[in-house]
């Protein structure tokens, strides 16, 4: 009985949260090893099932770095990277769209609809919904540096992914993106979720990594940082509390607050239903960034 009472209190401090998000789209990264953990994925997937149920509008934005790695040594084809992005060249960019708008993109809405939910690809073979150009990158002096086809978005077709949500399907959207000239670019999946959230003016940006969030001793899981503003924020990148890969993310978080989307959260997504954890307790399990 006493587990059974317990069991309702977590539903219970759950409702306000419900309640609250009924309705609102919620922007969810998938990428990078997370992606690789297919226990990990399942409890994911089920929660973004739970949360489309309960009412909210969840929206899958994802990469896929290993399996294009994969893909691309079966090729015989060696990976490139500039100032930390994939350098594409012509057989890359085939590698990359055939996995990653293809087998991954459609691998992870089949997934969904096999845990019980309703999901859509929206990618080159269905409908696309992401528009960019070409990146331009420069090194310390300024000097333009050639990524090949790499691109940024700058124009998001808000109109359908919305009438998907309106619908209770979840849109499963790959960090690819199509130029004026027609030429398909590899996106950044981080940048790419970010455009799509601030498209959205979404409640939330939920950034899935393999940390827990924010520390305040970067190598101490137990100095987690559960709420920033964007002000306390630039002061631990300033004292160096927040440093290396994690800057540019924090960076990205701070950009999104100020085109419109409320919350950014940070978690780790190999804990078991982390997402409901941060979405659905008072508490939280990672980090949620948020206006001063």
């Amino acid at each position: 009985m006493e587990e059974a009472i317990q069991k309702a209190d977590v539903l219970i401090e759950a409702l306000q949260w419900i309640r609250q998000f009924r309705g609102k789209i919620t922007v969810i990264k998938l990428g990078g090893s997370i992606m690789e953990d297919q226990r990990a994925m399942v409890h994911l997937l089920l929660d973004i099932v739970f949360m489309e149920t309960v009412g909210m509008r969840p929206v899958v934005v994802h990469g896929g770095g290993p399996a294009i790695n994969r893909a691309m040594d079966a090729a015989g084809l060696q990976p490139r990277f500039v100032r930390g992005r994939r350098h594409t060249d012509a057989d890359t960019l085939a590698v990359v769209e055939r996995v990653l708008a293809g087998e991954v993109n459609r691998k992870i809405a089949q997934q969904i609809n096999d845990l019980g939910g309703q999901a859509r690809s929206l990618s080159f073979g269905t409908k696309n919904v992401l528009f960019g150009r070409h990146a331009s990158v420069h090194d310390e002096r300024g000097t333009p540096l050639d990524l090949g086809y790499v691109g940024v978005v700058t124009r998001v077709d808000r109109d359908s992914i919305v009438e998907l949500c309106n619908a209770g399907v979840v849109p499963v959207i790959p960090s690819m993106c199509v130029a004026e000239d027609d030429q398909k670019l590899n996106v950044n999946a981080d940048t790419a979720a970010t455009a799509v959230a601030q498209a959205l003016e979404a409640e939330k940006l939920v950034y899935l990594s393999d940390i827990n969030g924010v520390r305040r001793k970067k190598n101490d899981p137990d100095s987690l940082i559960h709420s920033l503003t964007a002000e306390e924020a630039l002061e631990l990148i300033s004292d160096g509390s927040i440093d290396a890969g994690m800057i540019p993310k924090v960076q990205a978080c701070l950009e999104t607050l100020d085109r419109g989307v409320h919350k950014v959260h940070i978690i780790d997504g190999r804990l078991r239903h982390s997402l409901l954890l941060e979405v659905y307790t008072n508490k939280g399990v990672g980090t949620q960034i948020v206006r001063d």
